[in-house]
């Protein structure tokens, strides 16, 4: 038997606008509320596709570049199109020392958590 991935959390300021942020990059919906503010997203429909996203509270101050990040990849458009998108929603380029000649985009949210814009185009769930 083996275990599977259901939820990353990920710490920040302000789950509301995370939660709204990564909502609208991914297509998710809003899944579950904790009294303490985390906020869950995920698909509109799960039936086994995953994970979700929980966006935890946390005044923890970050210090550096996050040991994991999220990867994605549109599903509808070509990779600029899809970069012109997110940074619409509020990305914004974040420099982690890449040389300029990968095939991909690095990328932070609205709270500078870094995450990469792969080229290949993936079917929705």
């Amino acid at each position: 038997m083996a275990c599977r991935i259901t939820e990353l959390v990920i710490d920040c300021a302000d789950p509301e606008r995370l939660a709204a942020f990564w909502s609208e990059v991914l297509g998710y919906v809003e899944r579950d509320r904790e009294e303490d503010g985390s906020i869950e997203i995920g698909p509109p429909d799960l039936h086994g596709a995953g994970p979700t996203l929980v966006l935890s509270r946390s005044t923890a101050p970050r210090s550096g570049k996050l040991p994991l990040h999220l990867d994605v990849n549109a599903t509808d458009r070509d990779q600029d199109a899809e970069l012109e998108r997110l940074l619409a929603l509020g990305a914004r380029p974040a420099d982690v020392g890449q040389t300029g000649t990968e095939s991909w985009h690095v990328l932070a949210d609205p709270e500078g958590n870094e995450f990469c814009l792969l080229r290949s185009r993936v079917r929705p769930l």
